[in-house]
């Protein structure tokens, strides 16, 4: 007997869905998607920027670490390293170098994660080996992606354990600073923090909406970009920012104004300049 779709449909998939993309998709792919509590965790993710005094659990860091070092690694070579930052006056020093977010400052953990390739050199030295190799825009990459996925690995596992997170890209606004803060070395930079805490009853965060996948999904070959269905995840995104007492603006419009020009970027245009000052050849 051939399952109808009323019989493969996870209603707690079909929810996340629904609350992810805003546009009918849960219709369309929930039959297809089948929940577990890892997806179900995935699915509800949203960014949680206020957080209440309840102190984390002991082992909490550990936790995430070990989540994080649980993440595919680039030939193993684990280029990343994390500094946990709970001393209060080291977090007001950091909020004020991240754009004065203020949950950098309220979150009870913020772990800010690094591109690390001294380590690299270290061990290398250590055996004897040059490592020429580390002085080419591909180390960095490879750095900056494993630092990704191991921090992305350590929000999977926060939010399961009911714990909520914000990244914080902002820090790269002032990356000189922020190295100097946390005492960087050469070849050590600061790719972006992540605040840790549990969420503030008082005040929800909604899932945001993203694009639907028929923006972001290709099939063998890249399409041009349906202006129509950006169009539709404007309207989306609206509703959404008004539901969250925000203010309503199309997602074109504040992309298109955060890549405007080089002021734009908040900082972050010199941010080559840093990294070569910093030690990075990136050839």
């Amino acid at each position: 007997m051939t399952d109808t779709l009323a019989d493969t449909v996870d209603p707690a998939v079909a929810e996340a869905l629904e609350a992810r993309y805003r546009d009918g998709a849960a219709a369309r792919l929930a039959g297809a998607i089948r929940g577990n509590p890892v997806l179900d965790t995935v699915l509800g993710h949203r960014t949680v920027r206020a957080y209440s005094d309840r102190p984390l659990p002991p082992g909490t860091l550990e936790t995430a670490v070990a989540a994080a070092q649980s993440a595919p690694s680039s030939c193993n070579m684990q280029a990343w390293s994390v500094i946990a930052v709970e001393d209060q006056a080291t977090k007001d020093r950091l909020m004020a170098h991240a754009a004065n977010q203020a949950q950098v400052g309220r979150a009870p953990l913020v772990l800010v994660f690094l591109a690390d390739l001294a380590r690299l050199r270290a061990v290398a030295a250590s055996r004897g080996i040059p490592a020429d190799g580390l002085d080419y825009v591909e180390m960095f990459l490879v750095a900056a992606v494993d630092a990704a996925m191991a921090a992305q690995n350590a929000v999977v596992a926060l939010e399961s354990l009911g714990l909520g997170t914000c990244y914080i890209g902002s820090i790269r606004n002032e990356t000189d600073a922020v190295a100097d803060l946390l005492g960087l070395p050469d070849e050590v930079i600061a790719l972006f923090g992540l605040t840790i805490g549990y969420p503030d009853p008082a005040r929800p965060a909604d899932v945001k909406p993203r694009l639907g996948q028929d923006v972001v999904l290709h099939r063998e070959r890249y399409r041009p970009v349906d202006a129509d269905a950006v169009a539709a995840y404007d309207a989306r995104m609206r509703g959404f920012q008004r539901g969250q007492g925000m203010e309503a603006i199309d997602w074109s419009v504040r992309t298109g104004r955060r890549i405007a020009d080089a002021a734009a970027l908040t900082g972050r245009h010199v941010l080559k300049a840093i990294l070569n000052k910093r030690g990075f050849g990136l050839r």
